[in-house]
């Protein structure tokens, strides 16, 4: 019986080999498009409502949602290149490394002004206290929690729903980032996109977990397990918190901490029995993300071909 490529799954492929050779597309970003219509309807709709939030999460998902079911109705060859470019647009793995790889080649070179500036762009936290070990300790805190909202995710909404479920996934994180705070202005507007964000998350932060734990071997795989298992609850997220759990584990070193957040202190417990991260680590956790994103995507896309198997 002659069989046919699922077009998602090579678009799943292509996608990710475009983003480890290219990394984010420099210009007409689809995220940032959505994230600016995102913008005017707040603009518009904004009360300090939860309702109001709910129904603009809904609107902006369904329609998202309903943009990605046209896709099916595509030819073959056309399907492909749609899967593979929503791929690409969504997934973030190589420009995490890169900025990774910046903040380390600044710290060795003792250049720690410009360390904080470039940790703004992973960290939400208030950078200009930060020492050359508190970057690295949020660097490397960065790069394992956006394994799962960057690499994993993605592969892991793209797998289970095609093209729907991958933008529809990037729609949902984009919306927590924009919304899902809980300052004055969005504890109540932004209440919706935060627990969704959970929820869409909830799956592929576990997925995260195995894949540390299958990456560092049978044996210390148990030890990630029991970290998570330990550390995690004392995390204030219940999705980062599994992920960095993991991470600590899988590096050998200690997460987690005191941060500061406008003019907030936050404590999100210690993660790991290993020693502080030193800024050696940071090059660590760069390969380390190699090797994950490389273990999802064969993971994801095998579990994909055989869910789909006649």
């Amino acid at each position: 019986m002659k069989r046919h490529l699922d077009p998602v799954t090579v678009g799943l492929v292509v996608g990710f080999l475009a983003d480890r050779a290219l990394g984010d597309p420099r210009r007409f970003h689809p995220v940032a498009g959505f994230g600016q219509v995102a913008a005017r309807l707040e603009d518009r709709v904004y009360t300090s409502s939860r309702s109001r939030g709910a129904l603009s999460v809904g609107a902006l998902i369904t329609t998202t949602v309903g943009l990605g079911l046209l896709e099916r109705r595509l030819p073959s060859v056309a399907r492909i290149v749609v899967a593979s470019a929503a791929t690409w647009a969504v997934l973030g793995g190589r420009s995490l490394e890169r900025e990774g790889e910046a903040i380390a080649a600044l710290l060795a070179a003792d250049d720690l002004a410009g360390a904080r500036i470039r940790i703004r762009n992973l960290v939400g936290r208030d950078p200009s206290t930060l020492d050359a070990h508190s970057i690295a300790r949020a660097c490397v805190e960065s790069v394992a929690e956006n394994s799962a909202d960057a690499v994993v995710a993605p592969l892991f909404w793209g797998a289970a729903a095609g093209v729907p479920g991958l933008i529809a996934y990037r729609a949902i994180n984009t919306l927590d980032a924009m919304w899902g705070h809980r300052n004055e202005r969005y504890r109540e507007f932004g209440w919706a996109a935060a627990r969704l964000d959970d929820v869409a998350n909830w799956l592929p932060a576990r997925a995260t977990v195995a894949i540390n734990a299958a990456l560092v071997g049978p044996g210390r795989g148990a030890e990630v397990v029991r970290v998570v298992r330990r550390d995690a609850p004392a995390h204030p997220s219940p999705n980062a918190g599994p992920v960095e759990a993991s991470w600590a584990a899988a590096l050998g070193v200690r997460l987690g901490g005191t941060n500061h957040y406008d003019g907030v202190d936050e404590d999100r417990g210690h993660l790991g029995d290993g020693p502080p991260v030193t800024v050696a680590d940071i090059p660590r956790a760069t390969r380390h993300l190699r090797n994950l994103s490389t273990a999802a995507i064969v993971a994801l896309v095998s579990a994909r071909v055989i869910l789909h198997q006649p």
